[in-house]
């Protein structure tokens, strides 16, 4: 998560409008300060964004990304706004359905249950889904619709049997990821679910985002790592605006991944555990 920083610039771009899948108004973070007095950390932000869409949230590290992705999940007291999906205000929903509808997924997720089919069925189990109210979760998600669905996600190497605790911080990124796109998010917030994974995995995880858009979600994610080419849109938070950018060319991508291939090679003689 971030850590909050003074900011005091009103407002400002990626407007929206009627039409988009997801708009958020005049979104305002004020947060409680240590010893008192409060910090804001933005105000009167505009946002939109619409399915099959990637836009990368960049920015330097305290500028609020974290806080302003749990404000559109509506996750975060410390915030304001206005949100919609498909016109519809957020008020007229149910928390619940709201954070179904309009999911986030933080760096680092638990997966709960003796194994990663557990795991996977925790959402239903716990009744997330209206649909979910007189049935057992297994007879909800079945073993053979698990596993087809994570097959087709490139995630073969994922044994339904294994424990969550034996998985590579890879392996576990990718099935708490797959988990949230089986509960059929139409807006998936992405709060830096790369951090700590060597390139290889950051990959696949980059790849189920852009699957997951290609299949009519809209997605936005938190990036620290060199641009990868799978961003429709760009976006940066600093000093409390928010402001599109336009995207690096292909030549512009290649260069920067080397760049970030040789610095992750420095990284990696250190290891970081999280290879598989």
């Amino acid at each position: 998560m971030d850590e909050t920083t003074e900011a005091t610039a009103t407002t400002t771009a990626g407007t929206g409008g009627a039409g988009h899948l997801f708009t958020a108004h005049d979104v305002t973070a004020v947060m409680p300060k240590r010893g008192g007095g409060e910090t804001t950390v933005f105000r009167g932000l505009e946002f939109h964004v619409d399915g099959g869409e990637v836009v990368d949230l960049t920015g330097p590290s305290g500028s609020g990304k974290s806080t302003l992705l749990t404000a559109f999940a509506r996750l975060n007291v410390h915030t304001t706004g206005s949100f919609a999906l498909d016109g519809e205000d957020s008020d007229t929903f149910t928390p619940q359905r709201w954070r179904v509808a309009v999911a986030y997924l933080p760096q680092t997720s638990t997966l709960i249950g003796e194994t990663v089919a557990d795991a996977i069925r925790l959402p239903w189990t716990f009744k997330v889904r209206q649909d979910a109210r007189a049935h057992e979760a297994k007879d909800m998600l079945s073993d053979a619709h698990i596993r087809a669905t994570l097959d087709r996600m490139g995630c073969r190497d994922i044994d339904l049997d294994r424990a969550p605790r034996d998985l590579s911080g890879g392996q576990a990124a990718r099935v708490s990821l797959a988990r949230t796109l089986l509960t059929k998010p139409r807006v998936l917030l992405a709060d830096e679910v790369d951090a700590g994974l060597d390139e290889e995995n950051a990959d696949k995880v980059a790849d189920l985002l852009k699957l997951a858009a290609h299949d009519g979600t809209a997605v936005v994610r938190i990036r620290h790592r060199a641009p990868d080419g799978r961003a429709t849109r760009m976006m940066v938070l600093k000093a409390g605006e928010l402001r599109e950018v336009p995207l690096p060319t292909a030549a512009q991508v290649a260069a920067a991944q080397r760049a970030d291939a040789v610095d992750g090679s420095a990284d990696g003689a250190q290891g970081d555990g999280t290879e598989e």
